[in-house]
């Protein structure tokens, strides 16, 4: 009886800690969902799901349609990762820190409260491809910008998606410790199997990429000797009866770019590392132009791209209507020689390269001739030029991105050091790729004025 009514005495105090203990509770703060969900725990979502919608942003994107997002991710095969964070999550390096704090090769979309951008690895999807695709999307509510961006993604990126959104749990699964054993086995064996697949074909890959460039050599190396050529029989002397500051100054800027070409052929090791050798010569020829005008004391000539038809017949002077065997006709840049052979009915003069078939024109030639033709002409227009050719069918391709490890939209010497869409390749990547395209180094554009890495309301 005693002990009862010790109890009883003890209700109140009992109630009264309680209650305190739940005052505490309310009065401390509430971490926020954005603060507490770093980069690190949105990466390890990734990992193992190719959609995380952060709980801050769960208003943004049901569990239902993020479910079926992912669903189609997963059924397409492709390394595509989507996460919805909330519009006070912190911006600064964001795509280059998911990038590596994931670890896998792909193409990251992230909407961010009422914004949405995306970055790419460049094996994947080429950045040009990246721009569009988010351009095309602008302005949409989060569930059509996803839908929308997930299905025209997946028709055009390479890739494929990463071993670990394929896993499950064993647990409760009634399968026993000798089978589960039996299988481990299994795993290690053709882990070990696909290990020497993996090293067979990246040997097999560098040996073709060795292949390519020595074929390409000897074209590049044609390049470089005729623009030296032109250096000789310009016949230019800096302290010739009236040269002037501006001619020595283009004279200068020819000879550097004709010892730049030469040393980036000497260091190139694959197919894209001659772009480098071209854009060189690319800008001596026009500082040999300018040089030959000054000296005639004709007009400057505007920068234009060299002639398509033979990079070596210098800069273009007009654009005139061709059309390619069994393709349809598009304005492509010539000198005056083959502006005029085109006016009479004539065929132009074809740049000619060593094939197996034979000589064939170089948009005819292979991927390896992209790079190339690439540093010449840039990206912006070369891919509307080659339109109905064997190269521009190549370079539309995710297989050649994949191949040669740029897309059509830059030709860049991008290094995925052998891996593709969806391999776990950690930090070596190239953080240019997942940076503002307008050199801010990975910060969100702000959405102010055109800025060129912010596309109509991206990051």
């Amino acid at each position: 009886m005693n002990a009862v009514r010790q109890t009883t005495r003890s209700l109140p105090g009992l109630l009264f800690l309680a209650l305190a203990l739940a005052l505490v509770a309310l009065a401390a703060p509430v971490p926020r969902a954005s603060a507490a969900t770093g980069v690190s725990a949105v990466a390890d979502a990734l990992r193992k799901n190719p959609v995380y919608v952060d709980p801050a942003a769960a208003a943004q994107l049901s569990t239902a349609d993020a479910d079926a997002l992912a669903r189609q991710i997963k059924d397409a095969d492709k390394p595509l990762f989507v996460a919805v964070l909330p519009a006070g999550y912190p911006t600064k390096d964001l795509f280059t820190n998911l990038r590596t704090a994931t670890g896998v090769t792909g193409l990251y979309a992230v909407r961010l409260g009422d914004r949405f951008d995306a970055r790419a690895d460049s094996s994947v999807l080429p950045r040009t491809a990246v721009r569009n695709l988010v351009t095309s999307v602008q302005g949409e509510s989060a569930k059509a910008q996803l839908t929308d961006f997930t299905d025209r993604a997946l028709t055009d990126m390479g890739g494929k998606a990463p071993a670990s959104w394929g896993g499950g749990s064993t647990g409760g699964s009634g399968v026993s410790s000798t089978a589960l054993i039996a299988l481990g086995a299994v795993v290690v064996a053709g882990g070990a199997g696909a290990y020497a697949l993996v090293r067979r074909g990246r040997r097999r890959h560098e040996q073709e990429q060795r292949a390519a460039l020595d074929r390409l050599r000897v074209v590049v190396d044609e390049d470089i000797t005729a623009f030296g050529e032109e250096l000789d029989r310009l016949d230019f002397h800096p302290a010739e009866s009236g040269a002037d500051d501006a001619m020595r100054a283009d004279y200068e800027r020819a000879l550097n770019a004709y010892d730049q070409a030469k040393a980036a052929m000497a260091d190139a090791r694959r197919p894209e590392d001659v772009r480098a050798v071209t854009e060189a010569l690319e800008d001596g020829r026009f500082s040999l132009a300018q040089l030959a005008a000054r000296r005639t004391g004709t007009p400057l000539p505007e920068r234009r791209p060299p002639c398509f038809f033979d990079p070596r017949h210098g800069p273009s002077v007009t654009d005139a209507t061709w059309t390619p065997p069994g393709g349809a006709p598009r304005d492509v840049p010539v000198c005056a020689a083959d502006a005029a052979r085109l006016a009479d009915g004539r065929d132009p003069v074809v740049r000619q390269v060593d094939t197996d078939l034979g000589r064939r024109p170089y948009w005819d030639a292979g991927p390896a001739y992209g790079p190339w033709a690439g540093g010449y002409f840039g990206g912006g227009i070369l891919p509307g030029l080659l339109i109905g050719t064997a190269l521009g069918g190549w370079m539309s391709a995710p297989a050649y991105a994949a191949d040669y490890g740029t897309g059509y939209g830059d030709f860049g010497g991008f290094d995925t050091g052998g891996y593709q869409g969806g391999d776990v390749s950690g930090a070596n990547f190239d953080p240019g790729d997942f940076g503002d395209f307008g050199g801010g180094g990975g910060d969100f554009g702000g959405g102010g004025g055109g800025d060129s890495g912010d596309f109509g309301g991206g990051f």
